[in-house]
């Protein structure tokens, strides 16, 4: 492409700081861009970019008017105001990790670092426009739908052995035979792909074949190799942590969707599969951070809704009911009701007051509070449809907590049934959730604190085997808690010394297995150190 060909070109440039747009802009102009639209934040390119149709869109990832560039991308995709035949490029003075994995899943046409020179410039442009020119047909093709043409298509062109985008377009014939879920034609695709090159999109377009055809183990073979790839890292993760939840490998899961969302952290659908699959593991810290990251890269997104600050609210109350820290509980506690006042900020008009009042009824109780936990939960209607799982399954346990367990079961009973009903709108991970909580609400009819209180009491009343029961319900649904690990390590211990029964080792091993790798304060180190010589004088090898 000329220097002259530029002059055809209808350009957007999205950019806040007056500065950088004055550079970019006379740069521009001296390549000889004549059609140059200018968008000071988010909200200004998504009104034109409804009202025209860009070639191409230079976006700064740094605003911080509302929506970021991150956000703006994502709208503007979901969206459908931009298409496969428009290029997007980012800049960005910022090159953290981070940032740098944030744009690789958004998969832009490229990322420029500030500051650049206009040779730089000049050359980035005219590759990415060149490339968008001679692919448009099949980019085309694909923006209005039609995949099967469009493989037919790049088949065509492949005919041409010296077409320099063979490689680009034998990535978009993949991604087109996923879509049209041609798995096994796929497969040989990606298999015949990577028998010419090793190339990391023919890798990831395997395993996601593979994945669709159920073919697991091998999946699984290829991702751990490809965790080993600086560039093919984060994606490995992120498959591993949804092929593990499909497996209801929910422990392993959770670790890989830990180490992805901690590289690009700005993912809200990984961020909501972490949060779930932590509550599974009744890790309700891992649960809380993630709803605490959705709600501060939520906002002002595609995805903030008035869901986003009550499933925060609701994560700190869980974690909060699984600790016995009152400076963790009170922090906690403070947090979730900002969110409830960021909801009424973000949200003013919002029909959620049902939700409100079960949260906070909740904090009552987690307040010890509980007669206006129960006028509260007493003066709501009972439904007769379910309008939002969450909020559903939040009362349920605001009802099991109080002692209403009868109301409660028939609530997770209710639910199920809603989910049964209506396919699609609950994932299989949520109703193994929501199954999950319904056996151990039922098994279990204390809440977590008159649990672990109720375990106390009948441990310093010498009723060895009523707080073994006690406290193995409570490591049950605390599996984290420090405090109850203690307790239950003792009680086993104590009753092996008292009636000489077998121990429990696989429990008593998941007792040292968290002590061993928590932080524990000076009293609780001294306990579990004396413990441990016990184990040694009763001849037991702990793990």
């Amino acid at each position: 492409m000329s220097l002259n060909n530029f002059s055809n070109i209808k350009l957007l440039i999205v950019e806040e700081q007056p500065l950088a747009l004055s550079h970019l802009r006379r740069s521009l102009e001296q390549l000889q861009f004549k059609h140059i639209y200018i968008a000071e934040h988010a909200v200004a390119a998504i009104e034109l970019c409804a009202n025209e149709k860009f070639d191409l869109i230079i976006c700064s990832f740094d605003l911080t008017k509302r929506q970021n560039g991150y956000q703006l991308y994502e709208e503007l995709k979901s969206k459908f105001l931009i298409k496969n035949t428009t290029a997007f490029i980012f800049v960005s003075a910022e090159t953290s990790g981070e940032l740098v994995h944030s744009v690789l899943e958004l998969q832009p046409d490229d990322f420029l670092v500030k500051p650049f020179s206009i040779k730089e410039l000049k050359t980035r442009l005219t590759r990415v426009l060149k490339r968008k020119s001679a692919l448009k047909q099949i980019f085309t093709l694909i923006d209005d739908g039609n995949d099967s043409k469009a493989v037919k298509f790049i088949d065509k062109e492949l005919d041409n052995n010296d077409n320099t985008y063979s490689p680009i377009m034998l990535k978009l014939k993949g991604e087109a035979l996923l879509r049209l879920k041609r798995v096994d034609e796929a497969k040989t695709f990606y298999k015949s792909a990577l028998s010419l090159q090793k190339f990391a999109w023919a890798k990831i377009g395997l395993v996601e074949a593979l994945i669709a055809n159920k073919e697991h183990v091998l999946a699984q073979r290829m991702l751990k190799t490809m965790l080993e790839r600086s560039e093919t890292r984060l994606v490995a993760l992120d498959l591993l942590g949804r092929l593990e939840m499909q497996l209801n490998q929910f422990e392993n899961a959770q670790a890989f969707l830990q180490q992805a969302s901690e590289m690009a952290p700005r993912n809200i659908e990984r961020q909501k599969s972490l949060g779930r699959v932590a509550s599974i593991n009744h890790d309700y810290e891992s649960s809380y951070n993630a709803h605490k990251d959705i709600a501060q890269y939520a906002k002002h997104s595609i995805h903030d809704s008035p869901e986003i600050y009550l499933n925060a609210a609701r994560a700190g109350i869980d974690f909060a009911l699984a600790t016995d820290q009152t400076e963790q509980i009170n922090r906690i506690t403070r947090q979730t009701q900002k969110y409830l006042g960021d909801l009424k900020k973000q949200f003013p008009n919002a029909d959620n007051q049902t939700q409100l009042d079960v949260l906070n009824a909740r904090i009552h109780y987690l307040k010890d509070e509980h007669q206006k936990a129960r006028q509260l939960i007493n003066q709501l209607d009972d439904e007769p449809t379910i309008r939002s799982i969450d909020a559903a399954l939040d009362k349920a346990k605001a009802c099991h907590e109080l002692g209403m367990q009868h109301k409660a079961q028939d609530l997770f009973t209710q639910i199920i049934q809603h989910c049964e009903r209506h396919k699609g709108i609950s994932d299989p991970t949520t109703l193994h959730y929501i199954h999950q909580q319904k056996t151990e609400k039922q098994d279990i009819s204390m809440g977590p604190k008159e649990l672990n209180n109720h375990a106390v009491t009948q441990f310093n009343r010498g009723r060895i085997d009523v707080a073994l029961e006690a406290f193995t319900q409570a490591f049950r649904v605390m599996p984290k808690n420090a405090s109850i690990a203690l307790n239950l390590a003792q009680c086993l211990l104590d009753k092996n010394h008292q009636k000489e029964n077998t121990i429990n080792t696989p429990l008593l091993n998941k007792c040292f297995a968290l002590l061993n790798n928590v932080e524990l304060d000076a009293d609780q180190r001294e306990r579990l150190n004396k413990l441990k010589v016990t184990c040694d004088e009763l001849g037991l090898s702990v793990e």
